[in-house]
């Protein structure tokens, strides 16, 4: 099974725009929506509208709130998602399809530099 957020949950992911270095998501849904467990590579994220959200994977459960306007990093990771708020969510997604520097086969694990932004 494909965990490709387009492909787990196309009624609320769309591709708006993809070439060989990112692709660009789309994600609208409304309260109560829920998606199915899926994977964002390294991507930056862009609110739209402000929304209430609960992330879950393995077992671990976070609840964010977060307002209009505002971009976000978010590190390669798998979780599902579920409008918990009262307004609907929408937001884009900028997924980069290249590894981060000093990562990959040739390098021993690196240590992360700094906080995620």
């Amino acid at each position: 099974m494909s965990h490709d957020p387009v492909l787990t949950d196309p009624g609320l992911y769309r591709v708006i725009f993809e070439n060989e270095r990112v692709r660009v998501l789309e994600y609208k849904d409304r309260p109560g929506d829920k998606t199915s467990p899926h994977v964002h590579p390294d991507s930056v994220m862009i609110t739209l509208t402000s929304f209430r959200r609960r992330l879950t994977t393995e077992g671990r459960q976070v609840d964010l709130a977060l307002e209009a306007g505002q971009a976000r990093w978010l590190g390669a990771q798998e979780h599902a998602g579920e409008n918990i708020g009262d307004t609907p969510t929408h937001s884009v997604f900028v997924e980069l399809k290249e590894p981060a520097p000093g990562t990959g086969p040739d390098v021993a694990t690196p240590a992360p530099l700094g906080p995620d932004m």
